[in-house]
């Protein structure tokens, strides 16, 4: 799956989740920028776990402690996203 691709994909379900416009999401961008609260992530999680396949470590309750999957960034979860289905298709 190319770059591009995961990263419209994760563009898409964030937009969904913070109910906007796909246009207005960005790399640079934080989930709290995009108005995406702490549950909000959680359920955005879920969708990428569905929509890519793959399982997130990722740790609700401590999100701070989720270091392989980082959520400062939007660029931040494509990178993730990346990573995991890289590494779980081997």
């Amino acid at each position: 799956m190319k770059t591009e691709d995961i990263r419209s994909r994760v563009h898409a379900i964030l937009a969904e989740q913070a109910m906007i416009d796909q246009t207005d999401v960005t790399d640079a961008a934080s989930p709290a920028d995009l108005g995406i609260d702490s549950m909000g992530v959680v359920e955005a999680i879920f969708a990428i776990e569905e929509g890519f396949d793959i399982t997130v470590p990722f740790n609700a309750n401590e999100p701070g402690k989720s270091a392989e999957f980082d959520i400062s960034s939007v660029g931040a979860i494509v990178t993730a996203v990346e990573g995991l289905i890289a590494r779980q298709r081997g």
